[in-house]
């Protein structure tokens, strides 16, 4: 019986090799989240407080807006250096190409596998902020789904950049004009609105904001900027897109 080719070999691969270093990840999983939530939440918050005008308490309202921004870091890191790694380093894509294995199969396995990555962060990150009393909605839960569609608007589209290079010397241009920008200026640590006209747009095209803007939501029970549907089919357009595109650049890259 021939066996169809499928992403689940991939993603058993890559949850294989993550048995041996799992136990590295709790650090980012749960106690990263409490650093950042007393070093940004609280220290700095303290200041922030005392002109009131965000409405809520500063540890409140950076809080989801640090849990998509950790989703969006575990989803590019993952989609970086061990893609390019399986290009150009231990060439396991090359190996797999051997078997009945077709690029939309490794794409999507290794899609799968960071989408288990970023769940498990995103519900250590959901469960220290609701420790710290910074959940105030019984709709908190679906920060986590949408800490996942943040991942996936920008895990493809990087994985077609890692499958581009040929040195991970080119993943510091990434951090340095997309990553920390996108970072600093998407409405994690202060509000979009109080940007000029030009930086605010540049927020709205990120996919970061639309994912901060739904956890706000999620764990405030604030309304929205945009319609829900609108946030949502925005990162759904970059997660398609980007699943396409990463889908091209593996075949392009496994045949030339």
């Amino acid at each position: 019986m021939t066996t169809m080719p499928s992403p689940l070999p991939v993603f058993e691969h890559r949850m294989v090799s993550y048995r041996r270093i799992w136990r590295g990840t709790v650090f980012s999983s749960f106690l990263l989240p409490v650093l950042f939530l007393l070093g940004m939440g609280i220290s700095v918050g303290a200041y922030v407080n005392r002109a009131g005008e965000l409405g809520v308490p500063y540890l409140d309202y950076i809080a989801p807006g640090l849990l998509a921004s950790a989703a969006l870091q575990v989803a590019i890191g993952e989609s970086m250096w061990p893609v390019l790694g399986s290009f150009e380093w231990n060439r396991t894509y090359h190996a797999m190409k051997a078997s009945p294995l077709r690029a939309q199969d490794l794409v999507g396995g290794e899609l799968l596998y960071i989408l288990v990555r970023v769940g498990m962060s995103a519900a250590g990150f959901l469960v220290v902020m609701t420790a710290f009393g910074t959940v105030h909605s019984w709709w908190g839960f679906t920060a986590v789904p949408v800490a996942l569609l943040t991942a996936a608007a920008v895990a493809g589209p990087v994985m077609a950049y890692s499958a581009s290079i040929k040195s991970d010397n080119m993943f510091a241009l990434l951090y340095r004009f997309a990553v920390i920008p996108m970072t600093l200026f998407a409405g994690v640590f202060f509000p979009v609105d109080s940007m000029p006209l030009v930086a605010r747009w540049i927020a709205y095209v990120s996919p970061l904001w639309h994912g901060v803007e739904l956890c706000r939501a999620a764990t405030l029970g604030w309304p929205l900027t945009l319609p829900a549907v609108a946030h949502v089919g925005y990162l759904a357009l970059w997660a398609l897109g980007g699943y396409a595109l990463a889908r091209s650049r593996f075949a392009k890259r496994l045949t030339g």
